[in-house]
């Protein structure tokens, strides 16, 4: 019988994890159970959460101060058969954390879904090697730029910010996750504009960029939004995909009439997974539901930049959206906030060539605007991919030396 099988990181008062995880397989299912006369139980077995495994660890002083108590800390890791919920999303998190979320110090740190649950669920329509094929890009990471200050700017100013960033290289651009729709810059109106500007581009230089389109609105208008979009020529959509729940993700995913890769940003992320006691971990939350729900590339910050995150989450997200262990298609991981052109090195070290280097200001704030920046860019990968000394490398390319001048460079380590 399939499947799912949940991790939790618990801090227990009572110091008996056994019973703890024995009460959470039972409460989350069939409620109790040595009451229960024989028959009943036999009748209820399959619905009958199991306890897979319980891992007590060293204590954490810090969170015994914190909660005012010694606690017991341990991972506790119970099963629950698919008999017991519907194929998806939301039916599988409300089984595994729904009001368990209320209950005290726990936090969902991994979900397993066995194989025959996972193909219920459609993963990325293009992942890391779709995109890689539309691109004609195979053997780099990926350079991707936002758009920097168009709130209250008119179409003009749209076209010449994507034009600069395009012209210097970039192989994605995205909105603003704060662009929703307005009369400066309608939504179709962005993307009749930057279809004209990309594909100028694209014969100017002989490469593609793709522009995600912030898809906003209420849930109702989305499907339709989407379907309109690639009407008009877009060739991704961004999508707040917190906002809305993975489950509006899967819908756009699944649509044969929306052929576009789904860029998921982590805004509101933080309000859910970064406790240490609570919550759903990132992994989880921006790595496996959301290549299971279907998004091609997955945002998340970085480690070194703005809105760091520690190192072992961000690998632990990255890995979630491409390992093999998971038979669905990879999404790309975009780690993100404060890059600059520097930190290409140890971005490569830590992610990757199957990775997107994002930036904002780091490409808008260089020297020789927007263009500049994503040639510094395209000049650190390079560099970084051919295993050249990466100081001398920008001795030779005046672009990348003035992106080091400005924001340094970090060494790996």
């Amino acid at each position: 019988m399939s499947k799912i099988t949940a991790t939790y990181l618990v801090h227990d008062k009572k110091e008996n994890l056994e019973k703890k995880a024995e009460g959470i397989a039972l409460g989350l299912t069939v409620g109790s159970w040595t009451d229960l006369p024989q028959l009943e139980q036999d009748q209820l077995l399959k619905h009958k959460g199991i306890v897979e495994e319980v891992t007590e660890l060293p204590g954490d002083s810090a969170a015994d101060q914190f909660l005012g108590s010694k606690r017991t800390k341990g991972l506790l890791k119970i099963s629950y058969p698919s008999a017991n919920f519907s194929n998806d999303l939301p039916a599988i998190l409300t089984t595994v954390f729904g009001k368990l979320s209320l209950d005290g110090e726990i936090k969902l740190v991994d979900l397993e879904f066995d194989r025959q649950l996972e193909q219920s669920f459609p993963g990325p329509k293009y992942g890391i090697s779709g995109i890689r094929e539309s691109l004609g890009v195979y053997d780099r990471p990926l350079v991707m730029s936002i758009f920097k200050g168009v709130l209250g700017k008119d179409l003009s100013f749209f076209e010449q910010q994507l034009y600069e960033q395009a012209l210097g290289g970039v192989d994605l651009v995205k909105d603003d996750e704060i662009l929703f729709e307005n009369p400066l810059t309608p939504f179709e109106e962005r993307i009749k504009a930057a279809k004209d500007v990309l594909n100028s581009v694209q014969q100017r230089t002989g490469e593609k960029t793709l522009y995600a389109v912030n898809l906003t609105g209420r849930t109702s208008e989305l499907r339709d939004k989407a379907r309109r979009a690639a009407e008009l020529g877009a060739n991704a959509l961004l999508f707040n995909v917190l906002s809305y729940g993975p489950d509006v993700l899967q819908e756009l995913a699944e649509d044969k009439d929306i052929p576009l890769p789904i860029m998921a940003h982590p805004a509101l992320s933080g309000a859910i997974g970064s406790s240490s006691l609570y919550g759903i971990g990132y992994s989880v939350l921006l790595g496996k539901l959301l290549r299971y729900a279907g998004a091609d590339l997955v945002l998340f910050p970085s480690p070194y930049g703005s809105v760091a995150l520690d190192r072992n989450e961000t690998l632990s997200i990255a890995n979630s959206l491409t390992t093999d262990a998971i038979s669905l298609k990879k999404s790309f991981p975009v780690p993100s906030a404060g890059i600059h052109p520097g930190l290409t090195p140890i971005l490569y070290n830590d992610f990757g060539i199957d990775s997107v280097i994002n930036a904002g200001g780091g490409i808008h704030g260089h020297p020789d605007g927007a263009a500049g920046g994503a040639r510094a860019f395209r000049q650190a990968v390079d560099a970084v991919v051919k295993g050249e000394d990466f100081e001398q490398y920008a001795e030779k390319h005046h672009e990348l030396q003035k992106a080091l001048e400005l924001w340094g460079g970090v060494p790996v380590k």
